[in-house]
């Protein structure tokens, strides 16, 4: 399945990890916007859609390479820490003060085409 996910957005790899768990990963940014723009076009439902949207501003984040900056940086954290599980401990530990971004609000949402 992860293999068929990959050839429909011809980006990213599949790889098997630890325990025979297989991983589809995409991390360039520019590759990252392909997944982007696949949601955007169909957008997710539930709350769901809060932790997309996150995830497409961490995205434009890393295109315009302000990650690179302390203040990016301290900001792609801030998004991590309102998005599902929030930080782990090593990243508790290396921004002990950082501010979980306001999650935005999504009102429930009919799926506008079916297909």
């Amino acid at each position: 399945m992860l293999d068929r996910i990959q050839a429909y957005f011809g980006v990213g790899v599949v790889y098997k990890g630890e325990k025979n768990i297989y991983r589809y990963m995409v991390r360039k940014p520019q590759e990252l916007r392909v997944i982007v723009e696949h949601f955007d076009k169909y957008p997710l439902i539930t709350q769901k859609l809060v932790n997309f949207k996150l995830f497409k501003e961490a995205v434009e984040i890393l295109c315009r390479k302000e990650h690179l900056t302390s203040e990016g940086l301290r900001r792609l954290v801030a998004i991590k820490a309102s998005m599902n599980l929030g930080l782990n401990e090593e990243l508790k530990a290396a921004f002990p003060d950082i501010v979980p971004v306001p999650r935005p609000l999504v009102d429930c949402r009919d799926i506008k085409n079916p297909n």
